[in-house]
């Protein structure tokens, strides 16, 4: 009896000092059969937010299917993502998406999930076009009026801005990696940017644990092809 008491007791010390999950403030509960509250800013294609009507986008999807996995319904908050981690961090909401940056200045208002998708933006070309090593003076298409613009100008571009990218440009092009096989680009080896995508939540084990199994069991396949998805459909728009 005194050796099992004293294993006992060893467990619940071990218990005490791992630090296992905790779920203060009952996130997962509530959620669970309940309410999933989501706040949402717009970055097509990970969200895309409507003037009326309700958001779309990969994330809105993956968002959805998370709901479904713990019942809950979903409420949808749009706004800028200063003003959805402020929300965040007073537990207004539950979970705030929308592309997400790991390197993203928010550690003081949310806890970040650990990344679950990397993404590449770089320069491909369709077929029957070159990609100079150096771009210095060579016509690239480009998405009007996002950051690719600055950074294919910085690196001496001469920047054709369009409305969308459609491969059809007959020009070396910007895009994210997940539309190469759909527009029939081969990647260069010009790239803009590598993002490590996360999702922010209020700092509870808990409810972190439980968001991230989700995310971690998503393959990159299945998000790349979320993300085409998302890009025929603000094409279509």
């Amino acid at each position: 009896m005194r050796r099992g008491g004293a294993v006992l007791t060893l467990m619940m010390l071990l218990v005490t000092a791992c630090g296992l999950p905790r779920d203060t403030a009952n996130t997962l509960a509530g959620v669970r059969d309940g309410v999933l509250r989501v706040g949402v800013t717009e970055n097509p294609p990970w969200v895309t937010v409507p003037d009326e009507g309700p958001p779309s986008g990969a994330e809105v999807k993956l968002v959805a299917q998370l709901a479904a996995e713990l019942g809950a319904e979903v409420e949808w908050y749009p706004g800028p993502e200063s003003e959805l981690m402020a929300a965040l961090k007073d537990r207004v909401l539950d979970v705030v998406v929308g592309g997400l940056d790991a390197k993203a200045p928010w550690t003081k208002e949310a806890s970040l999930t650990r990344p679950y998708v990397t993404t590449r933006t770089l320069v491909a070309a369709p077929a029957g076009v070159r990609v100079p090593d150096d771009l210095t003076g060579h016509r690239v298409a480009v998405r009007g009026g996002t950051a690719d613009v600055a950074a294919m100008t910085s690196e001496g571009a001469d920047v054709v801005a369009v409305d969308e990218v459609t491969g059809a440009e007959g020009l070396p092009v910007v895009v994210g990696e997940w539309r190469l096989a759909e527009l029939g680009l081969t990647s260069s080896r010009h790239e803009l940017a590598s993002t490590d995508h996360v999702w922010a939540l209020p700092p509870e084990n808990a409810w972190q644990v439980e968001v991230e199994r989700f995310l971690l069991e998503r393959s990159h396949a299945d998000v790349m092809r979320l993300l085409v998805e998302a890009q025929r459909a603000e094409a279509a728009r």
